[in-house]
């Protein structure tokens, strides 16, 4: 069917889907950048979906029982930027539209969670919506399993392109999905076979249908151009049959372009004027660049309102709710900080002091989690196939899965970088705060995801087992030595490596407490003493504090992280014993002692001192803590790994790289 005759064949729905298409083209033109022919391409489904299917109410942006809508192909964001304009988001306005990747405005490039309201989750890099939306479907199954389809009973769109599905971590995704059954993510993927360099065919030739089905996923189709098809298509993928639904929707990026459609050249760059005159002629648009016609932007509000309806019958279900329970379920969806985190840590603290426990510190979080998990019905946690060696689940917590949706554990395969979207979607439902283990050398795989949580400002909980060289044997390619450098070079991130149970459970309070940032916990695999002497304040919140005071005012201060504190402490004995006032300074978050006043940290690093960091990882985080506020280059030394590890016990392999206690202590006699 031709331009003209879709033009008659549904004047309505023409005019709804050509709106979106003029404001796109419009608005790329204007930045002289940006991405027209995904939202020319995808109008049509999206029209489809926000008339007829989609559950919102445009003037309640955060009305929980929304349906979520994700653009994960977010080069084409004029798409959405579009559509909630259109159908009457409040910031959305037309200046906003105008002003399409320009400083200051909320149009940014590709859609910005919390940038503007109707965004859920930031998307650009390709696999990372389809990825996130999966942890938005558990989080749905879980909350609804918990409070009842009376006050949680949503979906999850996601319009995907051809490069979302190509991204490795669509494969995680989308395997964790069907294996899950998450009956209620429907994908749509615009299916146009163009990527920037031309031709999906250029670089993939996948059956992408035969793909997904062997995922367990329904698969549909529809032609993406008639309004019809794309209807029946939505209807009956919005039918819950017990499997996740990917919607082949064919289109054509760049519709109705006269020269561009069907092309790279549609893809990544403004149509130019006399294309754009040449398009408008096609669709019989006469109106100037961003003019909307009165009755259009009706019947599209009209569109914005039509939830508005289903969220004032939720309201009343909600507000016939007991005090307890409506309060509960408030404090739960506004992901708020459980009222009694800090009483359950400062009485773990207490018991461990008395216990002195000698643990890995993998171990003791596992030990933290016990007492947290059993008052805390909000943390979700997981794993990437390594349970018994993360240390993350814990007792009576139930483990999530297609036949259990009341457990809160979920085993999320070998899978780092799918569990860490995942994560960030669950987080962002609300309902949850998740926290998922792997080895530190496998951030590498799940940086993507990380990155994004510390961008988008959530606190989920990465932790990090198995922290150095003192894993062993496993050998270099699972000894992490520039992770933790990785990790607190990331903005708003708080990495935490405490050296033992009392810390742990510190930096345990502290994650969990956060509003808007993420933070890894880098634990260890081998057994550490209970350092900590006392109970009572958050030391770790100080992110570095004095845990062994000289004998007199310090010549030699030693700085540590994790293990290594106990190296220090031993080093600090030894230099004692000769005479050598020392002091010893623990740093379990360098993010947090940076965020001291200047006076505290210069009390904790004094000057005129030798200074001397420990740690079994590469030194470049270091330098501010031994040169900086005072700190002198020939006065200062760093003793930890300036390569890659070995396979070796541990033991062996701190004697071999040189960190040790009498290594220490000898640098620091050289130095004074």
């Amino acid at each position: 069917m031709d331009i003209a005759a879709r033009r008659t064949a549904d004047p309505a729905h023409w005019n709804l889907a050509s709106a979106i298409r003029v404001l796109s083209m419009d608005a790329v033109e204007a930045a002289n950048s940006g991405h027209p022919g995904m939202p020319m391409g995808m109008a049509d489904v999206a029209t489809v979906l926000f008339r007829n299917h989609l559950k919102f109410d445009a003037s309640a942006p955060h009305w929980f029982d929304r349906d979520r809508f994700i653009l994960s192909a977010g080069h084409g964001s004029m798409l959405i930027y579009s559509l909630l304009h259109l159908t009457g988001y409040e910031q959305m306005t037309l200046d906003q539209v105008r002003n399409f990747r320009q400083l200051g405005a909320i149009t940014a490039g590709h859609p910005e969670y919390g940038h503007v309201e109707g965004v859920e989750t930031t998307t650009g890099p390709l696999g990372q919506g389809i990825a996130t939306a999966v942890g938005f479907a558990i989080a749905e199954e879980a909350m609804r399993a918990e409070f009842g389809a009376d006050l949680c009973d949503h979906r999850t769109w996601v319009i995907a392109g051809d490069g979302c599905l190509m991204e490795g971590i669509s494969h995680e995704a989308i395997a964790l999905a069907g294996h899950q059954k998450l009956g209620r993510l429907i994908v749509l993927w615009d299916n146009n076979d163009i990527t920037i360099d031309g031709r999906v065919s250029l670089s993939d030739a996948t059956d992408q249908h035969a793909r997904f089905a062997a995922a367990g996923w329904r698969v549909l189709s529809c032609d993406g151009h008639d309004a019809a098809d794309i209807d029946r298509a939505l209807s009956q993928a919005a039918q819950d049959d017990g499997r996740p639904t990917l919607v082949d929707c064919k289109t054509i990026i760049g519709f109705g372009a006269p020269n561009k459609a069907d092309s790279s050249k549609a893809h990544g760059s403004p149509l130019g004027a006399d294309e754009i005159a040449a398009t408008r002629a096609a669709y019989g648009w006469s109106h100037e660049p961003f003019h909307l016609p009165n009755q259009i932007v009706a019947d599209w509000r009209a569109i914005g309102q039509r939830g508005a309806a289903q969220r004032a019958a939720w309201n009343d279900r909600v507000d016939g709710l007991s005090d307890e329970a409506r309060n509960d379920f408030a404090r739960r969806i506004g992901n708020e900080v459980h009222p009694r985190l800090n009483a359950i840590i400062d009485a773990f603290k207490v018991q461990t002091l008395e216990a002195k426990p000698k643990v890995a510190t993998r171990k003791a979080s596992e030990n933290v989690l016990e007492v947290l998990n059993a008052e805390m019905p909000e943390n979700f946690g997981g794993s990437a196939d390594l349970t018994g060696s993360n240390n993350t689940k814990t007792g009576g917590q139930g483990v999530f899965s297609a036949e259990n949706r009341m457990g809160r554990y979920l085993h999320y395969g070998i899978r780092e970088h799918g569990m860490a979207a995942a994560m960030n979607g669950i987080w962002l439902h609300g309902g949850f705060r998740p926290y998922g283990g792997t080895f530190l050398t496998f951030t590498d795989y799940a940086r993507g995801a990380m990155r994004l949580s510390a961008l988008m400002g959530l606190p989920v909980v990465y932790v990090m087992t198995h922290d150095s060289i003192g894993l062993g044997e496993d050998g270099p390619t699972h000894q992490p030595v520039e992770h933790l450098a990785i990790c607190r070079a990331t903005p708003n991130t708080l990495t935490f490596r405490p050296c033992d149970q009392t810390e742990t459970a510190e930096a345990w309070e502290i994650a969990l407490s956060q509003d808007a940032t993420p933070s890894v916990l880098a634990l260890s695999r081998q057994n550490l003493p209970l350092l900590r002497q006392e109970t009572g304040e958050n030391l770790t919140a100080k992110g570095a504090y004095v845990l062994r005071e000289a004998s007199a005012t310090p010549k030699v201060v030693l700085m540590a992280t994790g293990s290594e504190v106990e190296i220090a402490v031993a080093a600090r004995d030894a230099l004692e014993g000769q005479g050598i006032p020392t002091r010893v300074v623990s740093v379990p978050s360098m993010e947090l002692f940076r965020d001291q006043a200047r006076d505290y940290r210069a009390e904790v690093l004094p000057a005129n001192t030798v200074r001397i960091a420990i740690e079994a990882a590469v030194r470049q985080p270091w330098d501010w803590l031994l040169l900086g506020e005072r700190g002198q280059e020939d006065r200062s030394a760093f003793v930890g790994m300036e390569g890659f590890g070995a396979s070796g016990p541990a033991p062996k392999l701190y004697k071999e790289f040189g960190i040790t206690a009498e290594a220490v202590a000898e640098r620091a006699k050289a130095l004074l």
